[in-house]
């Protein structure tokens, strides 16, 4: 299983701390050391059934300062999927990725259901 996140980012450290006492294992990857590429976010997209769109970091600064909120629905999926992989702090953290299953943001409830 692989859990993407940001150092820094408050959700990640409760996210990461919540899989550490359940015992999950998992490699962990740094967002910003290691930004997904085009084709892992188009698999992802895919594999989640979520629209694009939730894989944006909307409530981050780079996407407040791109005026994203106005531009994305403009935008077509290779153009969003090509923004998201050019920079790590566009793309909504923590994310788990295990086999077909995609998990963006940490919603305790959620992972337990999917996770334990």
């Amino acid at each position: 299983m692989l859990f993407i996140q940001y150092p820094k980012c408050t959700t990640c450290q409760k996210a990461k701390k919540w899989l550490d006492e359940k015992g999950i294992a998992y490699t962990d990857r740094h967002i910003k050391e290691e930004n997904p590429t085009y084709e892992e976010l188009e698999a992802w997209v895919r594999c989640s059934g979520l629209p694009v769109k939730k894989f944006f970091n909307t409530s981050g600064l780079l996407y407040k300062s791109m005026g994203l909120k106005e531009k994305l629905p403009a935008m077509s999926l290779e153009e969003q999927l090509q923004l998201l992989a050019s920079d790590g702090m566009l793309v909504k953290r923590p994310l788990i990725i295990k086999g077909d299953l995609v998990l963006t943001g940490f919603k305790e409830a959620e992972w337990a259901e999917k996770l334990l």
